[in-house]
């Protein structure tokens, strides 16, 4: 362990459970890099990812965003290129694009939406975009008529989250820079959605811990209300 980080983590009781305005504090007071650091959650839930009804995934609009504005790719028929332009998206994209897309393997944005027309078109390029988590899924309303709402909600912080092979989330929820009051909205939405998405399977304790840490900071144990 680096010196930096043995010093940061001298600050922090390991054995302490923190309420959440302390753990803001202190991940802000243990983030010294140059740069505005993401905050980060790691939340570890009480359920089995290897069974398929306790697979957990969903979405969130995080009230105040996460401070990283993502790049949206829309793919749509001719008809929807003005709304999926005046919505916001940085690239919108027709057949053509994901002939492109399949054929070069180069892609330029971090999230894509698609109308459900488009989506049998878009299976040409699923080995692109699939294993990159980035072919539009109506689970995680990334498939819709709706393309107003969609982009627009991406652009203000919508995020999906799913548990990885250890039952854990991570999910960013704002920057260091983000006064205390933000993050914890932000916190208390997230914890909101993960608990509504909780399976009827599920037995036992649901929400079993949680550490916050900003880029490269210690972790700290927050408190589960």
């Amino acid at each position: 362990m680096s010196k930096r980080m043995t010093e940061l983590k001298g600050k922090i009781d390991q054995t302490k459970v923190y309420s959440l305005d302390e753990a803001i504090n202190l991940v802000k007071q243990t983030s010294n890099v140059k740069f505005d650091a993401s905050v980060e959650l790691h939340i570890k839930l009480g359920v089995d990812p290897k069974k398929g009804d306790q697979q957990i995934r969903s979405t969130v609009v995080l009230p105040h965003g996460t401070g990283k504005t993502k790049t949206v790719a829309a793919f749509v028929g001719a008809n929807d290129e003005k709304t999926a332009k005046e919505a916001g998206a940085d690239f919108v994209y027709g057949e053509s694009d994901i002939k492109k897309i399949k054929d070069t393997g180069k892609i330029e944005f971090d999230i894509a939406v698609s109308t459900p027309e488009m989506m049998p078109k878009l299976a040409v390029a699923a080995k692109v975009l699939g294993p990159k988590g980035l072919m539009p899924n109506p689970k995680t309303d990334t498939v819709s008529t709706d393309l107003k709402k969609m982009i627009g909600e991406l652009k203000k912080g919508k995020a999906t989250f799913k548990i990885d092979d250890g039952a854990i989330v991570h999910q960013v929820i704002g920057k260091v820079s983000f006064d205390n009051q933000k993050l914890k909205e932000n916190f208390e939405t997230l914890l909101d959605a993960i608990k509504k998405v909780k399976p009827n399977s599920a037995k036992g304790t649901y929400l079993k811990s949680i550490f916050m840490t900003s880029s490269m900071g210690p972790s700290v144990k927050v408190e589960i209300i």
